[in-house]
């Protein structure tokens, strides 16, 4: 097996301004993973009982681990936590790691749940397509000095309506080179007409601005 064949080490970490023991409710109870993990499609559910209620093992008090050898474990106290996604494996940090980068991501969207506390259930679109850098972060009226990073290849920001936007690509931010997006709109307590209004203003930004531009919500399949 060569290195490019054998899994990517990675260690992605997140302080949280709340208790282990919210923390850990946070990252295995089902109905809490929905409000940050991931994005609406219309097996969501499904996935989610499949990684953390089938597939995971307790391997100590508070850590969860995988049969790829990778986990996800929670330390801290009353107060605060930190959260860690670890797998071992080979040592290349340049190398894009879609499990990697997906947790970056995640984690971003599990301490916005926690430090912000959102009122009302999670409505999220999901836009995929290839683009660049430039363009994306243009879309979302930011640069790449006023977005918060998590890595070198996803970053986010509030938007002007309130928003959580999480960009992930596949090429490290600021690179000029198209490649394939994937962008996480988080909306809170919207009614039906209120999250299509957000899907209609998201989907005439996306779909001019990237190539096989598509945009997932709750009611469609994964792309």
């Amino acid at each position: 097996m060569t290195d490019r064949e054998t899994p990517k080490s990675y260690f992605v970490e997140v302080e949280l301004p709340a208790g282990r023991d919210e923390v850990w409710d946070a990252v295995t109870q089902p109905a809490v993973l929905r409000q940050w993990f991931g994005w609406d499609y219309d097996e969501l559910d499904v996935e989610i009982a499949h990684i953390f209620v089938n597939e995971a093992t307790l391997r100590a008090p508070e850590r969860m681990g995988w049969a790829d050898g990778s986990y996800l474990e929670v330390s801290g106290d009353d107060d605060s936590a930190v959260v860690r996604a670890v797998r071992e494996g080979v040592d290349d940090p340049g190398r894009y790691d879609a499990i990697e980068e997906g947790w970056r991501a995640f984690l971003v969207q599990l301490r916005y749940l926690l430090a912000e506390r959102p009122r009302g259930e999670r409505r999220t679109l999901y836009l995929t397509g290839a683009s660049t850098w430039r363009q994306v972060l243009g879309m979302t009226g930011s640069t790449a000095a006023t977005v918060t990073r998590a890595g070198t290849r996803v970053a986010w920001l509030v938007d002007g309506d309130g928003h959580l936007v999480v960009l992930a690509g596949r090429e490290p931010l600021g690179s000029r080179s198209a490649g394939r997006f994937e962008v996480t709109v988080s909306t809170f307590g919207l009614d039906d007409s209120a999250f299509e209004v957000i899907r209609k203003r998201w989907t005439e930004r996306w779909a001019p601005l990237a190539r096989n531009a598509q945009v997932t919500a709750a009611d469609t399949p994964a792309p």
